[in-house]
């Protein structure tokens, strides 16, 4: 597969494309529109990654050039802004992904499969001399772990994977609950098929039928093209629908509809077409709560709720602490091209007297930060933020100065203890991004739906 890879920020472009490389791609890079544009004239390429910030074309507007010349080649947009109306947009004129800077290598390269996976007409097809990469996606490494809390879970994952139940999974944000849903995936009798993630908490009204469902040429302004849904792009696999607690009331009364009847039809069309998809869901709120309120249908929450499963946070299962660590700093160093590195004793003891509030998601990011600063074999205190020098013999609140002595917290209600950690983390990353909500959500790792439930529930002023 040949990739295009246009950004005039000559170390982030060499980054990206080395990363690519790294990957078995073949890749060309270009440093402004007008290059990229005579590379077209000369290559085929089977992707395009483009900066959306560029000198005298923006990315849209190339995205826009590319479609017209070649149909059939998904772009990616990428961008140091995080504009919502900007994605929307952009997706509506023919985007395939639009990805936000700092890139995450992980999610980056999943998308590139993605875009690259995606079926096009055969006409468009026509533009290509390559064939589509063939491939059931790379097997999944995971850790059971140790702890009872981890052993139950992954005995509940066996027991329910080959069955066609469908699957709820509850957790804090960060805990994995996209990979235990691919794991389930993995284990049962669509392993063969695909599995499709969606994020429902940015699906808005106008766009989640058309992500969901498909739609048809002219259905709507900015439809140029017949479009597969993602249900139809699982058809006989599986499709995860992340933080579904976030999707849009009148969406969940579509999803209902097509969950009771098994059938979708494309927005703008009247065909039928029956669908076999596993439904897994999750979210890090309490839907129970809400199933009762105008927040989340009740008998939507049923039909996704034939099997529940909880995914402990970190801190609940610090026995497994070790395994996770072994297992990130090797991902890591093969990722950044690094000898294999351990971590000092002064620093397993400030991972184990921390918190954790981002969970695996927040311990794996650490390490890689770590393993990239590292000047020798050995991962040592230098190579963590200054809010670990003291976690010693404290809970350290990341982002924080704030802290609570270890010898205090029998003494406290430890829901109220991390809720107001909560309460500080949002306060403090709401004053640094000087109240910019979108990107202090992508801070927090979480949606920016949640993040405004959360401002409402803890009556915080922003």
């Amino acid at each position: 597969m040949k990739l295009l890879v246009i950004d005039d920020d000559p170390s982030f472009n060499k980054m990206l494309t080395g990363f690519l490389l790294r990957n078995n791609y073949q890749v060309e890079s270009a440093h402004s529109p007008q290059s990229a544009l005579e590379l077209l004239k000369d290559h085929v390429f089977n992707l395009v990654l483009t900066d959306f910030k560029l000198p005298g074309m923006d990315g849209i507007a190339l995205m826009q050039e590319i479609k017209r010349i070649y149909p059939g080649t998904p772009v990616i947009l990428i961008t140091n802004y995080s504009d919502i109306r900007t994605a929307v947009n952009s997706i509506k004129l023919g985007a395939y992904e639009f990805v936000n800077k700092p890139v995450n290598p992980d999610e980056l390269l999943k998308t590139v499969e993605k875009a690259l996976k995606a079926e096009r007409k055969p006409e468009e097809q026509e533009k290509t001399t390559e064939s589509p990469k063939k491939t059931n996606g790379k097997q999944l490494q995971f850790i059971i772990g140790q702890t009872p809390q981890s052993l139950e879970l992954w005995n509940y994952v066996d027991v329910v994977a080959p069955t066609k139940m469908s699957v709820l999974i509850l957790g804090e944000s960060g805990t994995g609950k996209e990979y235990v849903a691919n794991i389930i995936h993995q284990k049962s009798k669509r392993a063969n098929k695909q599995f499709v993630a969606i994020d429902c908490g940015v699906l808005s009204k106008e766009l989640a039928a058309s992500e969901l469902f498909g739609h048809v040429k002219g259905a709507f302004t900015g439809a140029t093209q017949d479009k597969k849904g993602q249900f139809e792009v699982a058809n006989g696999g599986t499709l995860f629908l992340d933080e579904i607690g976030n999707l849009p009331y009148e969406v969940q009364v579509q999803l209902l509809r097509v969950l009771q009847e098994r059938i979708i039809k494309r927005v703008g069309s009247d065909k039928e077409i029956p669908i076999d998809v596993r439904i897994i869901s999750a979210t890090n709120e309490s839907l129970s709560q809400n199933r009762n309120s105008e927040e989340f249908r009740n008998d939507l929450y049923h039909r996704i709720n034939e099997f529940e499963l909880n995914v402990p946070p970190l801190r609940n299962r610090l026995a497994d602490l070790e395994e996770y660590c072994e297992f990130f700093i090797s991902e890591a160093c093969l990722e950044l091209n690094k000898n294999h590195k351990t971590l000092s004793e002064e620093v397993l003891l400030a991972f184990k007297n921390y918190d954790w509030p981002g969970n695996l998601r927040e311990l794996k990011n650490l390490i890689k930060r770590a393993v990239l600063l590292a000047p020798t074999d050995k991962i040592t205190m230098d190579q963590l933020p200054e809010g670990f020098k003291n976690t010693e013999n404290t809970f350290v609140d990341s982002g924080n100065k704030s802290s609570i002595q270890q010898n205090d917290v029998t003494n406290q209600d430890l829901k109220e203890i991390q809720k107001a950690q909560e309460i500080n983390t949002i306060k403090k990353v709401l004053a640094d991004t000087k109240f910019n909500k979108s990107m202090a959500a992508k801070i927090l790792n979480i949606d920016r739906s949640t993040l405004y439930k959360k401002i409402k529930e803890y009556g915080i002023d922003a």
